[in-house]
């Protein structure tokens, strides 16, 4: 059985979380429990505060890479820049920052060298993780106002709805975490369930795909 944990950390996007939680956890009823998924922290079991107006979420359990097949990163909810009047505010950027002080990055970064485990984000989580130097190199996607960040930590960035770099699929923004759920049930269980899903949610897929496989294109 294929098991998913999404994570939660302090000021995690609301939807970032609850979009692929549904849209899997739906997959798992329609299979016949070929899935399940499960909230977690790099901290473990724990109420978590939300950065979409304080709404607290519980993880269940524990970041654990030796025991899922898939892991998904959020990226964070709040402001984008820092206010002109001097006052401090948890921006973004600040969130996704401080990440990078909880046991987070290594815990994915032994993820991404596991061959066993999908790791997947959605709008921000992957700035999070290029913070943390795990996407050198890769190919990824992120809300459209944060592609140049994503590149300037060494990551490729890629114009595309959800970007499928092999071990590592990310989607754009927030209501990207719909396309990537019905993407990564449609990769791992097939597209019979993940057409079922998207019918039972009456929400149609959108925006481009991209794969990293196939033949270079000689003209851009």
């Amino acid at each position: 059985m294929l098991h998913a944990q999404i994570v939660l950390f302090d000021g995690f996007d609301l939807l970032d979380v609850s979009a692929p939680y549904e849209v899997l956890s739906a997959g798992a009823n329609v299979s016949g429990g070929a899935l399940s998924v499960e909230l977690v922290s790099a901290e473990g079991p724990r109420e978590v505060v939300s950065g979409s107006g304080g709404l607290v979420l519980k993880a269940t359990g524990t970041l654990d890479p030796d025991k899922a097949n898939l892991i998904i990163v959020p990226g964070a909810a709040g402001p984008i820049n820092e206010p002109t009047d001097g006052s401090q505010l948890e921006t973004i950027p600040i969130l996704l920052a401080r990440t990078q002080e909880t046991r987070l990055p290594a815990l994915m970064k032994q993820a991404l060298d596991n061959p066993q485990v999908t790791v997947a984000t959605v709008c921000g989580g992957s700035l999070a993780l290029a913070m943390a130097g795990l996407l050198e190199g890769r190919h990824a996607v992120t809300h459209h106002l944060g592609m140049a960040a994503l590149e300037a930590t060494g990551a490729i960035p890629i114009q595309a709805r959800v970007v499928d770099d092999g071990d590592l699929v990310t989607a754009g923004g927030v209501t990207s975490g719909l396309d990537l759920g019905l993407y990564l049930l449609e990769r791992e269980l097939g597209p019979r369930i993940a057409l079922a899903v998207e019918d039972l949610f009456e929400f149609e897929r959108r925006g481009t795909i991209w794969y990293n496989k196939g033949l270079e294109a000689a003209i851009r």
